[in-house]
Order: structure tokens, then sequence, then C-alpha cells
């Protein structure tokens, strides 16, 4: 199948990655991102649209850019490190709505093209900590929850239609997006990371054979399964890597 494609968050290390991934797949490519400079690296082939998805004008545009889309992935996100009773309310206003609030309103706006394709399909790029929260990543933990559920509601919703609604929840992964004090934290605890390109790949398989959601890497996934089944166990995990916690959050500068 030949997809033709919206790809948002284009400019970051993961979407760049699925950018080159997704592009002999494609009949048409629309990548987007924050970052006009980033973008012009992208591949040639590609329509590229600079647009700020918080911002109805810039939904605006990406639906003016895409032409009879069977494939939106869902991408772009952003993270803060840091205790939650040190972050600005415009930080956690920042995560939420480019976190989960664009790309639902962003799927809204593209759903009627989606659903007047034959087949079409919808990849909500979240995280394993839409299964697992995390200390020091409090808003980011519940963007990427809010957006898991999101999948799975408008998933039921959709059931009888031709649009299937995936949830893919990369583990951590090498980017720009990592502050140093959370790079040294997993560093210290053992933490593996994969490569943009890892999580590109597995966005393909997803697209060759749909599963409702897809988690990546282990332990981490069986971390998130056991915490949704005995949450109790990962509490106490957890609560013993506090004092490590504390001390890299402590060199962390709230945004």
């Amino acid at each position: 199948m030949k997809y033709r494609a919206v790809l948002t968050g284009a400019s970051g290390g993961i979407g760049r990655a699925m950018a080159a991934a997704l592009a002999p797949h494609c009949d048409s490519l629309v990548l987007v991102g924050r970052d006009a400079a980033r973008l012009s690296r992208l591949p040639e082939n590609a329509t590229l649209v600079s647009a700020d998805l918080t911002t109805a004008a810039g939904r605006d545009a990406v639906a003016f850019a895409s032409s009879n889309v069977n494939l939106l992935v869902n991408n772009a996100g952003v993270g803060e490190f840091t205790p939650f009773a040190a972050q600005s309310d415009a930080s956690m206003e920042r995560i939420l709505a480019t976190n989960a609030l664009a790309p639902m309103q962003l799927t809204r706006r593209l759903l009627p093209a989606l659903l007047a394709q034959p087949a079409a399909y919808i990849v909500n790029v979240g995280s394993i900590m839409g299964y697992l929260g995390y200390p020091g990543c409090a808003a980011y933990s519940a963007s990427k929850f809010a957006l898991r559920g999101f999948s799975e509601a408008l998933r039921r919703e959709l059931a009888d239609s031709n649009v299937r609604i995936m949830f893919l929840a990369p583990r951590t992964t090498r980017t720009a997006m990592n502050s140093r004090a959370l790079d040294a934290l997993n560093a210290e605890l053992g933490v593996a990371a994969d490569s943009p390109e890892v999580v590109s790949r597995a966005l393909l398989s997803l697209l060759a054979k749909p599963a409702p959601e897809r988690r990546l890497g282990m332990p981490e996934a069986l971390f998130a399964r056991i915490n949704q089944l005995a949450p109790s166990l990962v509490d106490r995990a957890l609560r013993r890597q506090l004092p490590q916690i504390r001390r890299h959050l402590a060199k962390e500068t709230p945004q």
C-alpha cells in the first residue's frame, strides 16, 4: 500500500527518522514542524509545512497542504524533567497542548478526509510514560496518558469504519528533547535508550501489521504492563529510586 501521509513533529529526532523511513512508501508526504530550517533538510520530494499545531491557523495549514490523506502520524511532542512543585503553568499548558490537545484537534480536522478513503490509519506516537507515571515527568506523563486514552476511545468509536487507530509507545529515545539531567539519571539507573531509527522501524512494522497498541523495549514494556496489573509493585520500585531521581532533578532548571 502506498500512503498519502501527514507526519507531525518531523523536525525532531524521531520525526526525521520517521520521515526518511516513510518516504519510500508514500505517494505524497506532508512533513509538519515548527522549525523551518530543520524541515528544509528533510526529503526533497515531501511537502514541508512550518506550523504551530496548537493554533487553528497551524492546523488549517496542514489540512490545506494535504490531499486525500490516508495516514496521519501524530508525532509532535515536548517534555520537561522537573519537580512538579517547581513547574510553571506555562510549561504545563505547553506540554498538554502540544502532546494531547493538538493531536486530537488535528485528527478531528483531517478525519473527514481519512474516512473518505478505502483504508486509512492514524498512529498516535505516545510514550511508555503513557502507561507509567514517572517522578519528575508529571505533566509529560499526564499528556501521554491522555493521548493513549484518546486513541483507545476513538478506536472504539470508529470500530466499524475504515480507519484504524493505533498507539505507538517508544521507551527512552536518544533525542535532543531529553535534558542532560534526565540523560544522566538514565545512565546511572542503567536505563536503555533506543535510536530514533528503532522507533521509525517500529512504525513501519506497526503499519504492516496493525495492532491497537505497541510498546517498545524490554524491560520497559513489561514494567508498563505490571503497572497496569499491580501498580503497588511499581510504586515500591520507584520509591527506592527517589533519592537518585531527586538528586538529578535538583540539577534541572525548570523552563
